[in-house]
């Protein structure tokens, strides 16, 4: 069997298709660290502002301490398609409350299972990417991504 060969990538157009991938793949799988054991599992971003993705926590999760160790993550997204977005970043609790209030406003799933805004099990993270990479299909190459290629919420 033949490997495809992917369809030439124009370069401008890569971070439209990296932010097209990350609409699609509705869960990302987030890598955290737990000691010297690498821990992967799907997160459903309550937010995301071009590259940078928002999610949701629970404080006696095991990821909160994880996190509360090495603030050190990785996203990872794939489309139906399996074109890939790696989001490298840093995870940061959000206490700024109007962002929390707009979060926690736009997602009823928060308000169904949480009740209120101040319950004191949740942690909104805002994951800050320092390195962004997409790679097409059948490409098996990685195409850097500048985090500041869009500001726009999706």
């Amino acid at each position: 069997m033949s490997q495809p060969t992917p369809a030439p990538l124009d370069p401008a157009a890569i971070p439209d298709r990296a932010r097209a991938v990350m609409a699609a793949a509705k869960f990302p799988q987030l890598a955290t660290m737990d000691g010297e054991q690498p821990r992967l599992r799907p997160v459903s971003p309550v937010k995301t502002d071009g590259f940078t993705v928002y999610v949701a926590n629970l404080r006696f999760y095991s990821k909160t301490k994880e996190i509360e160790a090495n603030p050190k993550v990785e996203l990872c997204y794939m489309d139906d398609g399996h074109d890939q977005v790696r989001i490298t970043g840093t995870a940061e609790p959000v206490t700024d409350r109007p962002l929390l209030e707009e979060i926690w406003n736009a997602n009823p799933l928060l308000k169904h299972y949480l009740k209120s805004l101040d319950n004191p099990d949740l942690i909104i993270y805002r994951i800050q990417p320092t390195r962004v990479r997409y790679m097409q299909e059948w490409a098996l190459e990685y195409h850097e991504v500048s985090v500041e290629s869009s500001d726009m919420d999706y």
